[in-house]
């Protein structure tokens, strides 16, 4: 029996060098050194780790991004698109970025005079910009998942912003559709200058500020019920689409990713999962139009407003305590803060629960946040952060006081 079938063992060891070297050597270049970057762990069921790496290629020396797939029953159809590895108990994909098998855009949406061809294309620019003048960002990349990248062109003499979301060929459809359906309902959506046959969707940055900055402002960026009343805005249509399950609903799964990563927490993560399951106990799914991961991230504001609405690709039927969980899980969370900021954060979640108290129901709302809250005690292991034992166990912290709170 092989004792390490989703490869969780063998993607964050010494012994993945071997294959990171061989896959080099398959392309060509000589691999000096690596470290382990990313890590997104399905217990018994697959896992991806990305590594940051120093190559000698017959061009010169540079830094590259490497990628590697373990799934329990055997590779995809995607997989295909990596290079196959296998030691007898297992096979392993193994890429080198952009060429990330599940996101055929990437490749594209990489490279700065790509984009630029790109954006001239489909008119977003009236000519063809130079290379050196694009500035290109990556904000953030979910290997095999999804990646959103920032473009910065000048456009009649104005630098000009614009964010490339690159999506899995089965997402790319859906994801337009639900950004058409809330810009016609007049909702505050980023809209689609381009939308590619290689599943890129080219956004113009939306106005105002992310909410994830303006939340340590001393003034507050925007009311409660302003964000209840953009979820309340959202059309009846997005109730039809295809229900995507709240964070909640897989607290047990991502409860055992935390406890594999950190097993000191294993008892912990019970009681939590035990507390949350038993006090959502048949609260049906519920057929409120949703955002389905709505949080300050997702949040644009200027002038004591919401400006923008980011992130729809989740949007779909459920219910609105689920939403409102997402985003006291999120504030309740935020790591790294200074006093002050620590300070204006909970002032405004003391001022903003009444209002959605009296939306949803409280406990529902404390107990689905504290579910939220769990999903996000993966992301310091995940994200490889420096400290992210103990930043784990502030986040578990988190979701303990939230079911205690209620009641």
């Amino acid at each position: 029996m092989n004792p390490d079938p989703d490869g969780s063992v063998l993607l964050t060891s010494t012994d993945v060098e071997e294959l990171l070297r061989a896959a080099v050597d398959h392309g060509g270049g000589s691999l000096l050194s690596w470290q382990l970057d990313h890590v997104d762990a399905h217990p018994q069921r697959s896992t991806t780790a990305t590594y940051t790496a120093v190559v000698d290629w017959p061009f010169g020396r540079r830094n590259e991004l490497l990628g590697a797939s373990v799934r329990v029953g055997g590779r995809t159809e995607t997989d295909e698109r990596a290079v196959i590895f296998a030691d007898g108990q297992r096979e392993v994909a193994v890429w080198l970025y952009p060429r990330d098998p599940d996101l055929p855009g990437l490749v594209r949406a990489a490279y700065p005079e790509q984009v630029a061809a790109l954006l001239h294309a489909y008119e977003i620019t009236p000519e063809l910009v130079e290379t050196d003048q694009v500035e290109l960002e990556m904000i953030g990349y979910r290997p095999r998942r999804r990646a959103v990248l920032r473009a910065t062109v000048p456009i009649d003499g104005r630098r000009t912003v614009f964010y490339i979301k690159v999506l899995r060929q089965k997402l790319f459809e859906p994801t337009l559709r639900r950004h058409q359906l809330l810009l016609g309902a007049g909702l505050p959506a980023p809209q689609v200058a381009a939308a590619t046959d290689d599943c890129l969707l080219v956004l113009p940055q939306l106005p105002g500020r992310p909410l994830a900055q303006a939340i340590f402002d001393p003034q507050p960026p925007c009311t409660a019920e302003q964000l209840v009343g953009l979820l309340d805005a959202m059309p009846r249509e997005v109730a039809t689409l295809p229900r995507r399950n709240p964070w909640t609903d897989a607290i047990d799964q991502y409860a055992a990713m935390v406890a594999a990563a950190l097993p000191p927490l294993e008892s912990r993560l019970q009681w939590l999962v035990t507390q949350v399951r038993g006090g959502l106990a048949g609260i049906g799914p519920g057929s409120e139009p949703t955002h389905g991961d709505f949080h300050e991230g997702q949040l644009f504001v200027a002038d004591g407003r919401v400006t923008g609405l980011l992130d729809i690709d989740t949007v779909g039927p459920g219910r609105r305590a689920d939403d409102l969980a997402c985003l006291v899980a999120h504030l309740s969370t935020v790591q790294r803060m200074s006093t002050v900021q620590a300070a204006r954060v909970s002032q405004l979640v003391r001022t903003w629960m009444p209002v959605f108290d009296a939306r949803v129901d409280p406990v529902e709302l404390r107990l689905r946040a504290a579910g939220v809250v769990v999903s996000l005690a993966t992301g310091p292991y995940r994200g490889q952060e420096p400290h992210w034992e103990a930043e784990t166990e502030q986040i578990v912290d988190a979701a303990e006081r939230l079911v205690r709170s209620a009641g």
